[in-house]
């Protein structure tokens, strides 16, 4: 935690992520996405930034991804890199790749 932030930490090291598919279904449960979850990064600003998507979420001042820099995250991955600029631009999410 920095900063006194309550930091909500999705550590997503070590699973195949391949795609944004992939991505959406292992963020789903530990950020607690309802079903009916745009799955797309609108819906993931609305979620990080907007609040009100997630009970779990709207809980944490921030919302910590830990990923591999490989599959969806590998350098010139067009998905990953427009993920990771949501990342960037949200003041309440934050990538960290490893």
């Amino acid at each position: 935690m920095a900063d006194g932030m309550d930091e909500l930490v999705v550590d997503l090291r070590g699973y195949d992520l391949a795609t944004l598919d992939a991505f959406w279904d292992a963020v789903a449960e530990p950020c607690g996405l309802p079903a009916w979850f745009g799955r797309n990064l609108d819906a993931w600003w609305d979620a990080v930034e907007s609040r009100g998507i997630s009970p779990v979420i709207d809980a944490h001042d921030v919302v910590v991804v830990r990923a591999d820099a490989a599959g969806l995250f590998a350098p010139g991955n067009p998905d990953g890199e427009r993920l990771a600029r949501v990342f960037t631009e949200a003041g309440r999410a934050r990538l960290e790749l490893g």
